[in-house]
């Protein structure tokens, strides 16, 4: 193998051990940040370590075709100790601010949501309750008023139908409606 291809793998796993650092750490301040269950911090564990190296082993194969050598480690070995001495505080900060950029966003966001389209539908629905029972109000006031004068009309019209109504037996046909009307109701209820 020629020193290019040495020197070149070496930069590749000094960048490679950086980036090991950088997701190490923006996947401890995340799982900081939001509290996991102690049963998943062993399964993102298992999960970190196969990325990794599923990535390590990328880029060494982009490098020089996979080949292992000591001075691979010893890149990786630079790049994550490199990156915890240089980039480590200023990450974990950066992750904290955009996380809590994203979480402010998205308190916006359902701010917006809430103003522009729960509120106006809550104050229609409302809005449209109150007039129909203003509405339901004045029928039934109406219809009151209405039947209080027309109630010595219909002592009237009772006392001229009574010869018919009892020819008809209409109370007893009243009665047997009511009946099966309340069996069927009973039946469906």
């Amino acid at each position: 193998m020629s020193p290019y291809v040495q020197w070149i793998t070496l930069f590749w796993m000094i960048f490679s051990g950086a980036a090991m650092g950088l997701a190490y750490d923006s996947y401890r301040v995340l799982s900081n940040q939001f509290h996991f269950p102690k049963w998943t911090i062993h399964v993102l564990d298992l999960l970190y370590w196969c990325g990794m190296a599923l990535f390590i082993f990328r880029m060494l194969y982009i490098s020089n075709q996979g080949q292992l050598r000591f001075y691979a480690f010893v890149g990786l070995f630079i790049g994550v100790w490199g990156y915890f001495l240089i980039l480590s505080v200023t990450t974990q900060r950066f992750v904290v601010m955009l996380i809590k950029v994203v979480q402010y966003v998205l308190y916006l966001l359902k701010r917006l949501f809430i103003v522009v389209i729960w509120l106006p539908i809550r104050t229609l629905y409302r809005l449209i309750v109150s007039i129909l029972g203003i509405m339901w109000t004045l029928i039934t006031f109406i219809f009151g008023v209405v039947l209080r004068c027309l109630h010595p009309f219909w002592r009237l019209l009772k006392w001229m139908l009574h010869p018919l109504t009892t020819k008809l037996r209409m109370k007893e046909r009243i009665k047997r409606v009511k009946q099966i009307c309340m069996k069927l109701w009973n039946r469906w209820s």
